[in-house]
């Protein structure tokens, strides 16, 4: 057996050729066998009961079959990991590694987002999936520039208007206290420069605040209504949609960078394969979710195109001071330009 010489404190020692091999293999491969198990622990605020919940348990069955159980996925489903603000800030701590976010929890990280909600701009599906086509990867890479990755997009439903008395024209609704979010101080203002009378609420004490007289209007998702029984005392609602209501898959960019790369486009395939189908049962769900609060009393109050007209019109004569300060001008330039070819028939 052939051997090689090495000389430790003038004595020489032989070590077998087979030997010395084996131990640059070993040490060659050793960090295959050091490579530790990834636990990625996902917020969401969404029931687990819902078509979004059966996606992310679905989407952490794919990751852990994907990688061989080296990437175990954990999802905290209800709210549990907290509200939107805090499940950011843990984002951030590497508490949690990855999130369900609406657009208000997307804005958290990267404000630009918010523009794509901005009221009347979008105003049906057709529209959306338009923009979202043209602007999402700039969207994500709004987000991706401040230490997360995006890993998929979905639509959660419309924002619409629940109210005590009906809301037609903006002037029904200037007559009642609309419940908005405190954190959105910009929009607020603007709104109240044009005559509604906007009062903070937080969303865990909207329905007390209806039942007490302290406001009498929300604007809010039929999802989130039905949740939080909101119809029971907002008994009407507004057929205009005010907003699209978005959701997106958010990663640390720490987690994100400690998967192995042979992995990673297998994980972005299996998040994004569903999301068509998932847009699709959401769509779906929200209708059968408005045709059974109408069970129970609520009333769908259906506004003219006059009617919605007026809307538009008075939204348009806010925009100069919301755009810039509310809404990023880049983006929304970009969308109102898309929707302008697409409604004069130019696509």
């Amino acid at each position: 057996m052939k051997c090689n010489r090495i000389v430790t404190n003038g004595k020489r020692r032989f070590f077998p050729l087979r030997l010395v091999f084996a131990l640059i293999l070993i040490f060659s491969i050793s960090p295959l066998f050091a490579q530790r198990k990834i636990t990625v622990k996902m917020a969401s605020l969404v029931p687990r009961d819902t078509p979004w919940g059966k996606y992310l348990d679905q989407l952490a069955k794919d990751w852990g079959d994907i990688t061989k159980g080296n990437v175990e996925v954990k999802v905290f489903h209800n709210g549990t990991a907290g509200n939107e603000d805090v499940v950011v800030q843990k984002l951030r701590a590497n508490q949690l590694q990855a999130a369900v976010l609406s657009s208000f929890g997307l804005a958290a990280i990267s404000p630009e987002i918010m523009t794509i909600s901005c009221p009347f701009l979008i105003r049906n599906n057709e529209e959306l999936d338009l923009v979202l086509r043209e602007i999402t990867k700039e969207l994500e890479d709004r987000i991706n520039t401040k230490g997360f990755f995006t890993l998929a997009w979905a639509h959660v439903g419309w924002v619409k208007f629940f109210s005590k008395a009906p809301i037609f024209v903006p002037a029904d609704l200037k007559r009642q206290k609309l419940a908005t979010n405190e954190s959105e101080e910009k929009l607020n203002d603007a709104f109240k420069s044009m005559g509604f009378q906007m009062i903070p609420v937080q969303r865990s004490t909207i329905l007390t605040s209806l039942s007490s007289g302290m406001v009498d209007a929300v604007f809010q998702s039929p999802a989130a209504v039905g949740s939080l029984q909101i119809f029971g005392v907002a008994k009407h609602m507004a057929s205009i949609n005010i907003a699209p209501f978005m959701g997106g898959i958010v990663l640390n960019k720490a987690t994100w960078d400690k998967i192995p790369p042979e992995y990673k486009p297998r994980l972005i395939e299996s998040a994004r394969k569903n999301q068509a189908a998932l847009d699709q049962e959401v769509r779906q769900l929200e209708e059968n979710l408005i045709s059974n609060m109408g069970k129970y009393g609520l009333t769908m109050n259906r506004l003219t195109p006059a009617q919605e007209q007026l809307w538009f019109d008075e939204i348009g004569r806010a925009m100069p001071g919301l755009i810039g300060t509310a809404f990023d001008r880049g983006i929304y330039g970009r969308i109102e330009t898309i929707l302008r070819n697409h409604r004069n028939g130019h696509n």
